[in-house]
C-alpha cells in the first residue's frame, strides 16, 4: 500500500472517531478508548512485520534489562506506510490537547500542527531515532510498570493498538496503568482492549483540577502476565529518542 492510500485510509477512519468523548476520558482518567481503530486483517498485517526484521533498528529482550519477560522492537525509518499514517493523523488531532494540558501545568513547551514539525524538533534536540514498536509477549510474559521517555523531547501522549484477541489468541496480558496523585496511595486502572482497539494513554503525567488551580498525577502503564498464547501490540510514541 502507497503512502498516500495509508494516508487516506486512516484519515477516513478518523473522522468518525468520538474525539470529544476521548478528550473527556483523557481528562478525567489519563486515558481513552478508540474502538476497533484497525480491522482484524489489518492486525494480523502489523503483527506479521515482526518476523521481517529488515523493519526494525533494534529488538530488546525486556528480561536482560529487568523490564519484565517478552520482547520488542523499535522500527527503522521509514516507517511502514500505514505506521507512518497512523502516527502523523494521530499526533494532528491529540495534539491541540496536549498543548492544553502543558498550559494548565503552567509548561512553556507548545506542539505543532503537523507531526513532521515535531519530530524536526526532536532531530534538533538530538533525538533521531524512531520510537514506534511492535511488542511480542508468549505464555508467562508481562510487562513492568513504565513510562516511555526518550529524552527532553516529550509529547505527554502515546497510543497503544491490541493487534491480538483475547480469549482466541491468548489469555491474560491485560493493559494495566497507575496514578499516583499527591499524599494517596497509587490507583490501579485495567484497560480491557478487544483486537483492533486503541488505547490513548499519558506518558508521564497529566494535569488534574484541585482547589487551588491544576496540579500534576503521575501515570505508569504495563501489561499483566500472559496466561497463555501469544499477544501481539503496536506502540506509538510521537517523538523520538536520543
Amino acid at each position: 500500500m502507497s503512502d498516500e492510500a495509508a494516508a487516506q485510509r486512516v484519515q477516513r477512519r478518523l473522522a468518525a472517531v468520538d474525539w470529544d468523548g476521548v478528550e473527556r476520558a483523557l481528562d478525567a482518567e489519563g486515558h481513552g478508548l478508540i474502538p476497533l481503530l484497525l480491522t482484524p486483517d489489518e492486525c494480523r498485517a502489523a503483527a506479521a512485520l515482526y518476523a521481517q526484521p529488515a523493519q526494525f533498528r533494534s529488538r530488546v529482550v525486556m528480561a536482560r534489562h529487568g523490564f519484565g519477560q517478552g520482547e520488542y522492537q523499535y522500527f527503522a525509518y521509514p516507517l511502514p506506510p500505514a505506521v507512518a499514517a497512523l502516527r502523523g493523523a494521530l499526533y494532528a488531532r491529540l495534539a491541540p490537547l496536549a498543548n492544553r494540558w502543558q498550559a494548565a501545568l503552567g509548561l512553556p513547551a507548545r506542539f505543532p500542527p503537523a507531526h513532521a514539525d515535531f519530530i524536526a524538533r526532536c532531530h534538533a534536540a538530538g533525538q533521531p531515532r524512531p520510537t514506534p514498536l511492535l511488542l511480542r509477549y508468549r505464555e508467562g510474559d508481562y510487562n513492568c510498570l513504565h513510562q516511555d521517555l526518550y529524552g527532553d523531547e516529550v509529547f505527554p501522549l502515546q497510543v497503544v493498538v491490541l493487534l491480538s484477541a483475547p480469549g482466541r489468541d491468548f489469555e491474560g496480558g491485560e493493559l494495566v496503568l497507575t496514578e499516583q496523585r499527591p499524599r494517596m496511595q497509587s490507583r490501579p486502572m485495567v484497560l480491557p482492549l478487544q483486537q483492533g482497539d486503541a488505547a490513548v494513554i499519558a506518558v508521564h503525567h497529566r494535569p488534574v483540577q484541585g482547589a487551588r488551580g491544576a496540579y500534576r498525577v503521575n501515570l505508569r502503564h504495563g501489561v499483566s502476565r500472559v496466561r497463555r498464547g501469544e499477544r501481539h501490540t503496536l506502540g506509538l510514541s510521537f517523538h523520538d529518542a536520543a
